[in-house]
């Protein structure tokens, strides 16, 4: 709830000096006149008596006559918006993305669960589903029930376990039984048939029946449930052995094996498995699905090391019940999935304005983990994607092991995979639905969470987002490429507009583009009003910063990595090259693991490789990482030496009229092929070479081209004097050559364009034509 700020009145400004005001130079006044001259024929006694031939001094409507103005500055307590977001309930100031404060939400979550325990929890001894008019109840005793929930005369249905000359012994469960005497029985054991109880022998423990004659169409079995008091998951341990439990519980996974049915259950407060057995590899219960909220009674006991009940009775609650204990799971778990209130680990306004969606992101994936989902993650293939997966794998993987009993749940639940595109597509997204379908078919697994970082947010990941939107499965988008024009933004004072409404940047408090419809949770500076400077293992590093801010040490340098690897420029770039030197690595060595992971993902392809990864960022294997890096970079470093001397003596120079250079590069004839660098980091190379040579202030654009592609580099000055966009220059040529499928982007500075390949001299040529176009800002 939004109200004016009571620091500076709702007016945004606070005065914080005083100076000389420039309308009356500090005077108090900025005009004199004569007041005889506006009274004509007045006469000389009235003139003496008024003083009507002074001079009269104006007083400055500026500083009001006081020769001094205020200087003012933007209320830091409301940020310069003039509003505050105070708590729905207690009216304390809180951050802008709540509705109430810590403590009143937790005040309301603790009544709203007491409410749904209340309904969840019934004092009587025995649950009896409702009678039918006009039917006659036949009871099917469940596990718990014991003698003393019988009643006589009551009719009850059981099963034949042993035939005798003088009658049969009928079990009406595991722990109640009787002898229904009959002469000449023709009864065999296993035939199920109703009884009536004629006496109860409490003091012998022996109870007779007799047989029961009910007609089909006049009778309705009922089940008749004891219940014992709710088990919660949490407190089954050691102790709970042996012991009969009754837990309520949301079935995530279905597993059948060549034994038993294994169903995972989860409630409020943690996670089990019950075994349900009748015959080897036969499903149990059909009839439960994953998502059906069940009452699981039965025996706690041990496998393979793990807590498991093995179950007398698994069926689901009624509505009632089943809703109340949903409701109950879902307070509970958003409540724990809720991150931490921790700080960011650089000083950013561009960040602290995406916080919120930074929050959101590690609330989703935490949930994620509490509900017993997968987490399949997929980065882009270069230093900064790897940095931002591994972030986020060494924030999830302890609190996936701490809250999953599952001893294989990192192998299990998480997934890391790299993408060789900069954006999410079909041949990825088929791969992931796949995997996700297959799981849920054989493992009963529930549909996963995917994140996507590095790369989700243009419109070149929509189709593969849409197919997967299909099947109703959650993303979360951590990128930092471009998405396109604000469709609507949000500004520092609350309204909406449109995207096309100009603004400042740091006004802009977020905002929504095209691949929106189809993302969950998106997080991407430009939604802001930041850029691509801010890397994505920068945003990743601190969204596994919040999701598990223990790692905090472990992972502190990767910002840095991937600022250097991805020649991020910006103040947030260098604050994160500083904190990675708090850990003890300088810039060029930062830059070296840089280079060393963009080396070894080419030849690991498709495969996370994470135990090496791990070693080269210096996560894991410490004690190895000096001499991979060192070893990796000292071949890294021959390779690219030999695809120079292939490339540089074939690169075309121009100076173009408007003062670019553009150099191009046929990396088709003139750069080795299957082997590292591959063409877009040849392209790379050959314009830092450029660049060194001529200087990063000068406006250089690079172009090395295939039969079907192209790939773009440029520095700063061209983008920041001619309006230089990758993406624009896509769009662009897309719409004057419609006939050459023309697709691709990036950055501001660096991207990619696809072709067709026989069109391929028409489209370079309009590239050319396009650069030579611009025109330089600085000179109009």
């Amino acid at each position: 709830m939004k109200e004016a700020c009571p620091k500076c009145n709702g007016t945004g400004l606070v005065a914080v000096d005083t100076k000389i005001c420039d309308a009356c130079d500090g005077t108090g006044y900025e005009d004199t006149f004569e007041m005889k001259n506006h009274f004509k024929g007045v006469t000389s006694n009235a003139r003496a008596k008024f003083d009507l031939d002074a001079d009269q001094d104006i007083p400055c409507e500026v500083c009001n006559g006081k020769g001094v103005v205020d200087v003012f500055e933007d209320c830091p307590y409301c940020k310069g918006t003039g509003q505050i977001n105070v708590c729905n309930s207690c009216g304390k100031a809180i951050p802008d993305d709540k509705d109430y404060c810590d403590e009143c939400n937790e005040k309301q979550l603790e009544e709203k669960m007491n409410k749904v325990k209340e309904r969840l929890e019934n004092p009587k001894k025995l649950k009896v589903e409702s009678d039918i008019e006009g039917k006659e109840i036949v009871y099917e005793l469940d596990g718990l029930c014991d003698m003393s929930d019988l009643e006589i005369n009551s009719l009850y249905k059981g099963k034949v376990t042993r035939v005798e000359r003088y009658g049969v012994f009928v079990s009406l469960n595991n722990q109640v039984w009787g002898l229904m005497r009959t002469s000449n029985p023709h009864n065999k054991v296993g035939d199920t048939i109703f009884v009536r109880i004629s006496q109860i022998k409490e003091r012998k423990r022996e109870v007779d029946m007799v047989p029961a004659h009910v007609f089909k169409g006049e009778y309705v079995v009922k089940k008749l449930s004891k219940n014992i008091g709710r088990t919660k998951i949490e407190t089954l341990d050691e102790s709970s052995l042996k012991s009969i439990v009754k837990v309520y519980g949301e079935v995530i996974q279905i597993q059948q094996t060549s034994g038993p049915t294994i169903f995972t259950i989860t409630d409020e407060t943690s996670i089990t498995w019950a075994a349900a057995f009748n015959e080897p590899g036969v499903r149990m219960y059909p009839e439960i699905e994953v998502g059906d909220i069940v009452e699981v009674i039965g025996e706690v006991n041990q496998h393979n090391g793990e807590i498991q009940i093995e179950s007398e009775s698994i069926s689901k609650l009624d509505s009632d019940e089943a809703e109340a204990m949903k409701e109950l799971i879902d307070i509970a778990l958003d409540k724990k999935a809720e991150p931490d209130d921790v700080d960011f680990l650089i000083e950013s306004p561009v960040l602290e304005r995406l916080k919120p969606k930074m929050r959101e992101a590690a609330k989703v994936i935490r949930r994620a983990v509490l509900d017993g989902r997968s987490i399949l993650v997929r980065h882009h293939n270069d230093a900064d994607g790897i940095c931002s997966g591994v972030a986020i794998e060494k924030a999830v993987i302890p609190y996936l092991k701490e809250n999953n009993p599952d001893n294989d749940a990192e192998y299990h639940y998480f997934k890391r995979s790299p993408s060789k595109a900069p954006f999410y597509e079909l041949e990825d997204v088929v791969k992931d639905l796949s995997f996700a379908l297959e799981d849920l078919d054989r493992h009963g697994q529930k549909l996963p969470l995917i994140v996507l970082l590095d790369n989700g947010s243009t419109e070149e990941d929509i189709v593969a987002l849409m197919q997967a939107k299909i099947y109703d499965i959650e993303i979360v988008v951590i990128d930092h490429h471009s998405p396109g024009n604000l469709i609507t933004k949000t500004l520092r004072n609350g309204e909406t507009v449109s995207g096309d409404v100009e603004s400042a940047p740091e006004d802009i408090m977020g905002g929504t583009v095209a691949v929106d419809e189809y993302v969950d949770t998106h997080v991407n500076p430009y939604l802001v009003g930041g850029d691509s400077q801010i890397t994505a293992g920068a945003l990743a590093t601190e969204v596994a910063h919040f999701i598990n801010p223990e790692i905090e040490d472990l992972i502190k340098h990767l910002p840095g990595i991937a600022a250097l690897g991805d020649h991020a420029e910006s103040d947030e770039a260098e604050q994160y090259v500083e904190l990675a030197a708090s850990k003890g690595y300088s810039r060029d060595r930062l830059k070296q693991i840089a280079e060393c992971i963009d080396f070894e993902a080419y030849f690991l392809r498709f495969m996370n490789g994470r135990g090496i990864i791990d070693t080269i960022l210096g996560v894991d294997n410490i004690d190895k990482h000096p001499k991979m890096v060192d070893a990796l970079y000292k071949e890294y470093l021959r390779r690219v030496d030999t695809q120079m001397k292939a490339a540089l003596p074939n690169i075309k120079r121009v100076k173009l009229d408007n003062g670019i250079y553009f150099n191009v590069l046929d990396v088709e004839k003139y750069a080795h092929k299957f082997t590292f660098p591959a063409p877009g980091k040849t392209c790379g190379f050959v314009h830092d070479k450029i660049v060194k040579e001529i200087g990063d202030d000068k406006p250089i654009i690079t172009l090395g081209h295939g039969p079907d592609f192209g790939v773009l580099r440029a520095t700063d000055t061209v983008h920041q004097l001619f309006g230089f966009n990758v993406n624009n220059i896509v769009i662009s040529l897309a719409d004057k050559i419609p006939q050459a499928g023309i697709d691709g982007g990036g950055h501001e500075c660096a991207g990619s364009i696809k072709y067709i390949e026989g069109l391929g001299k028409q489209v370079l040529t309009e590239l050319l034509n396009e650069v030579s176009e611009m025109t330089d800002s600085s000179k109009n």
